[in-house]
Order: C-alpha cells, then sequence, then structure tokens
C-alpha cells in the first residue's frame, strides 16, 4: 500500500506527535508499504524556541518532505498567521507527489490544519483519508475562532476514518464538537520499550537518597509545570528532601525558571533534549511527574512506565485512560497543588508503595502498550477503507474569522 503521512510536527521538534509518527512510519515500513511523510515545521526564532524547529531528519525507508510552515510563522504581521497559506501549501505538495505514483491512502496527524488539508487533497484525488485527533488539537482548536470550528467539525464529519488515543479524550470532543461517538477508532498510545526499559539491574520503585523527581515534555502551564513548583515549594517548607528535574522547553519554561528562583526551590532545568536523549532521562529519576491537565494520550507517561518508574500525575483526560490511583500511580485533582504536594510527599516517603506502583505499571505497559500492537491495528484501519472514495459533502471553503487567538501569537497546542 501506498500512503502518505502528513504530520503537524516531527523532529527536531520534541512532542508526542513527533514520537507517535516515527514510531509508526518504523512499523509500516517493517511491514512492506511504501511511505511518503510530509510534516511541516518552525524555522522561525519563536517556534523554535518553543518546539525545537527545522526540516525533519530523514527516517530509514520513507520519503520525508519537510514544509516550512511559513504562514503560521506570519502570526507577528498584519493579520496574523495564515493557517490557509500552509494548508495550500501541503495540498499542493500531496497533489505534486500523488502525480509521481499514486497514493492509496492520505493519513493526517491533527485534524486542523493537516485533517482539513488531506480532506482538500483527497477531494481531488479520490482517495480515502484517515485522521488522527490528537493532543491539543482535540482540546482547543475548533474552541479559537468559526474558522476552525467549521474545518475541524468538517474534518471529524468527513474523514473516512478517525482514530484517537482513548475513551476520555473522544468523550471530551464529542461533547465539546458534537460529533457523533462511532465515528471514532480508539487507538491508544504506546511506546517504543526497546528505547525506554530500565538499566540492566535495576529494581523498579527503589531510588536514590534524596528521591530523583522528574518532569520531562512540554515546558507549559497546561502540562502543570508551574504546578509543580508551587507543591515542591511546599515540600522544601515541609522539610522533605528532594532532587528535582525539569526537561524540556516550552512556552512557560522562562517562567518556571523565575519561579522556582523566586520560590528558593533547587531545579535543575536541561532545557531541550532530544528523543535520543529521553531513556537517560529516566534512568537518571525515581519518580516521574506529570501534573498535566489534559492530554490525547500522555507518551511520557507511558515511557516513564516502561522505564520502571512510578508516576504522578492528575485526573486528566488523557490521563485516566492509563493510570489508575493506588494501583500503577498515584492520581489528584489537576491545579489541587496542596493535594500534588501530599502525593509527592507519600511517594516519596513510602518505599513499599513506590516499588509497588513501579513494578504494576511496569508489567502493564509491557502488556498493552507495545507498538508492535498498535500499528496492526491501525494498517488494519488502513485496509478496511482502501479503495473507499473520499466523503466530500463539505464546502470547500472556509470562512475567515480574523480573531482567531492563535492568529495572533505562536500556535502554542
Amino acid at each position: 500500500m501506498r500512503i502518505l503521512f502528513c504530520s503537524r510536527r516531527f523532529f527536531p521538534a520534541i512532542s508526542g506527535m513527533s514520537v507517535y509518527a516515527v514510531n509508526l512510519l518504523r512499523q509500516l515500513v517493517a511491514a512492506g508499504h511504501d511511505v511518503t511523510m510530509v510534516s511541516q515545521y518552525r524555522g522561525d526564532a519563536a517556534g523554535t524556541r518553543v518546539y525545537g524547529g527545522g526540516p525533519p531528519p530523514a527516517v530509514p525507508g520513507v520519503t520525508v518532505i519537510g514544509r516550512q510552515s511559513l504562514g503560521e510563522e506570519a502570526f507577528a504581521g498584519p493579520g496574523g498567521a495564515d493557517f490557509e497559506r500552509d494548508v495550500d501549501d501541503m495540498v499542493s505538495v500531496i497533489l505534486a507527489e500523488h502525480r509521481k505514483k499514486p497514493f492509496d491512502i492520505l493519513h493526517a496527524q491533527y485534524g486542523y490544519p493537516n485533517g482539513w488539508a488531506v480532506l482538500l487533497a483527497a477531494r481531488e484525488l479520490g482517495i480515502p483519508t484517515v485522521v488522527s485527533i490528537q493532543g491539543g488539537d482535540g482540546h482547543w482548536v475548533g474552541s479559537c475562532c468559526e474558522t476552525h470550528r467549521l474545518g475541524m467539525l468538517n474534518v471529524l464529519n468527513h474523514a473516512n476514518a478517525l482514530l484517537i488515543g482513548c475513551e476520555s479524550f473522544a468523550q471530551e470532543v464529542v461533547e465539546r464538537l458534537g460529533v457523533a461517538r462511532e465515528r471514532f477508532t480508539i487507538v491508544p498510545g504506546a511506546v517504543d520499550t526497546e528505547r525506554f526499559h530500565p538499566a540492566a539491574g535495576f529494581v523498579p520503585g527503589e531510588a536514590a537518597d534524596p528521591v530523583r523527581l522528574l518532569y520531562h515534555g512540554r515546558v507549559d502551564r497546561r502540562k502543570g509545570a508551574l504546578d509543580m513548583i508551587e507543591a515542591l515549594a511546599l515540600l522544601q517548607a515541609e522539610g522533605v528532601r528532594f532532587a528535582a528535574t525539569i526537561s524540556g522547553i516550552g512556552p512557560d519554561y522562562d517562567s518556571s525558571r523565575e519561579l522556582a528562583a523566586e520560590r528558593g526551590v533547587p531545579i535543575r532545568f536541561t532545557g531541550y533534549a532530544d528523543y535520543d536523549a529521553a531513556p537517560a532521562l529516566y534512568r537518571e529519576a525515581d519518580v516521574f511527574v506529570s501534573p498535566t491537565y489534559a492530554e490525547g494520550f500522555s507518551n511520557t507517561i507511558l515511557e516513564a512506565m516502561a522505564n520502571g518508574l512510578p508516576s504522578v500525575s492528575c485526573y486528566a483526560v488523557g490521563v485516566v485512560d492509563c493510570l489508575r490511583d493506588g494501583e500503577n500511580g498515584l492520581l489528584v485533582q489537576p491545579g489541587d497543588i496542596p493535594a500534588l504536594a501530599a502525593a509527592l510527599r507519600r511517594i516519596i516517603e513510602d518505599a513499599p508503595l513506590r516499588r509497588r506502583l513501579a513494578a504494576t505499571a511496569l508489567e502493564e505497559c509491557r502488556r498493552t502498550y507495545s507498538w508492535e500492537a498498535v500499528g496492526r491495528q491501525i494498517m488494519e484501519v488502513y485496509a478496511a477503507v482502501q479503495g473507499r472514495k473520499p466523503d466530500n459533502g463539505f464546502d470547500p471553503v472556509l470562512p475567515h474569522d480574523p480573531g482567531c487567538r492563535f492568529r495572533a501569537a505562536p500556535h502554542l497546542l
């Protein structure tokens, strides 16, 4: 099968989308499919600083085409970010590649702008579309303006297949945008267990003195980075000893450093950490902390589980589908800083609890969240829609709403 995969972000941008994409691409190549990836990337200073930017690297066996998102980068100019320009660019590239050698499936990662781009391309080509709804795409896109609300609704109602990471996330999108639940196929997150695994001789839940806490991912208040710092300040005031690391970049990187300095909390900030560096970060930690407000499905929690770390996180969309309080992690309500501090104190001081949570999480991760199983499930979806005609029952022209908040600032999803 010849597959076009249209990605929203890819390495060197560090995000769950990049991890999802590279692992899926490897599975498709291993199964013998002919795969082309078109990926947008940020090349401007603002986008690079938040995400990591630059053209996507080569992926063995995949034709990789990088396209700089010049429209999105125009957020500081008159009219703000021109997402329509980036959509047009993606469509033109897909059509050009199809003319060289026809595709069987167009698979977009993200509903808007990528899902919208593949719907428009499929309209011209007469081939089916698959769209993966991820993270911020489902949480926020469509609540920003009428343009993107209608764009998301067109994608959700007219793609040949929709993939989403978990039931709680599917229900959020259903409630927020009114799409029918049966439109979604649940395809859970997965983790590369050959890359992420405990070091030889490691005993899950064993810890250094003081216990080492790790936050790894986008440094963003929506991911709970600032909440973690406030909780650590409470622990420090109570005399609880710990070592803390915040790894990654993001929109609140500077704010996090400033808050840590203001509160007098000793935290090691690593800055940008590429995918190859991530396994070592987990192996240098004892507890993973993810006080997030919402996820599509948390790649970092799965990576921590695969490395044998217990996790402290939140009762949040995309988390409650893989963590259960007191069974394979500890959960608190998002934004409840005293409760977060109490959970951290508990996992620092209660070694038997820490060992039990870590061992359960590691065993469950190995059993449930393999990329081999998830890759097979996605390829079954491809087989089910192959040969179908696209659903073209939508207006290909969206109204222009200049008031979109994402036109006025970097698109921090």
